[in-house]
């Protein structure tokens, strides 16, 4: 089957994680997000496109931070709620009955229940037309003790994170299963 270029969601498995920030008003805003990735191991960057109009943005852009949350699939629905287009001046973690989590390095809250959050601060923008790259620094992170460990890191099959596949429909939920294979990635990491 052929596809048109712009329909590479469909072949994509997506993360689904959460990003909170709090404007300068004290405005709390949380919204789901998928276009997120770390930036080469073991480096402590992490990237995020963002459509300009974005109430996420433009918070980011005040006070120069953001927590990326990873909610588990029993979160879907608070997540979908979290995906309205509410005005600028409404708290979405009220909206969608989370609970914000004080955040350890940085002014914007972290949402409570996650399996992990990721404090980070602003790096760099990369801005084009439409979208905009957000380059960040990951200045604390904290995981679910539940669901991870030093060695093996996150237990999938009871951690259950969110992910998505986008179709012609929009999204469809998924989360990511261990197939019991490993492999070392000692070769790919800079010394």
């Amino acid at each position: 089957m052929i596809l048109k270029t712009h329909q590479r969601g469909q072949v994509l498995p997506l993360p689904v994680v959460l990003i909170s920030t709090i404007s300068k008003a004290g405005i709390r805003n949380v919204a789901p997000w998928s276009c997120v990735m770390p930036i080469l191991r073991p480096l402590d960057e992490i990237v995020i496109a963002s459509w300009i109009k974005r109430d996420t943005l433009f918070n980011i852009r005040e006070t120069g931070d953001f927590v990326i949350n990873v909610p588990p699939a029993s979160m879907a629905d608070a997540v979908m709620i979290c995906s309205k287009n509410f005005p600028h001046d409404v708290d979405e973690f009220e909206e969608a009955g989370l609970k914000p989590c004080p955040s350890k390095k940085i002014e914007s809250p972290g949402v409570d229940g996650c399996l992990a959050r990721m404090e980070c601060t602003l790096q760099e923008e990369i801005a084009r037309e439409k979208y905009s790259l957000i380059i960040g620094k990951v200045v604390y992170l904290e995981a679910d003790d539940r669901y991870f460990s030093e060695t093996d890191g996150m237990d999938f099959e009871n951690a259950e994170p969110l992910s998505a596949v986008v179709n012609s429909g929009g999204l469809r939920f998924t989360r990511p299963v261990y197939i019991k294979k490993k492999a070392d990635h000692s070769e790919m990491t800079l010394k």
